[in-house]
């Protein structure tokens, strides 16, 4: 078994593409700037996420309906370097909701959200001190 992406189900498509592709920096498969799909990859690794328009799924599974409530997911990108990734996407349009802070002794991390609402976690993994 391979995990082939986490998709994200969105009502505004283009708003979304925008965010990921734009302010996030990652890489479109497509071009797709208007869905109904397109994945997005980092620069690094294998991993990718996916947007899905939510009127297109609703039509195959009814309990979507045609908006979400609540915090669904969470995506993590991992990055070397937070607090220059933060400034960068900050530049871009990015509105941080929390940090970068640290998290744990491990880990320090910054939080925005996407135009849907997604939570969005930016982590950068530290050295264990001592």
């Amino acid at each position: 078994m391979e995990l082939a992406q986490v998709r994200l189900l969105v009502t505004d498509f283009a708003a979304c593409y925008r965010f990921y592709a734009d302010v996030l920096g990652l890489k479109p498969q497509s071009g797709a700037t208007e869905g109904p799909y397109e994945k997005f990859s980092p620069h690094v690794g294998s991993a990718g996420i996916a947007l899905q328009d939510r009127a297109m799924m609703a039509e195959i599974l009814d309990e979507l309906g045609e908006t979400a409530t609540g915090h669904r997911s969470l995506v993590v990108l991992r990055v070397d370097d937070l607090d220059a990734y933060a400034a960068q996407i900050v530049a871009r349009g990015a509105v941080l909701v929390h940090g970068p802070a640290l998290m744990t002794d491990r880990m320090r991390v910054a939080h925005l959200k996407d135009p849907e609402g997604n939570l969005v976690e930016l982590q950068q993994w530290l050295l264990l001190r001592g």
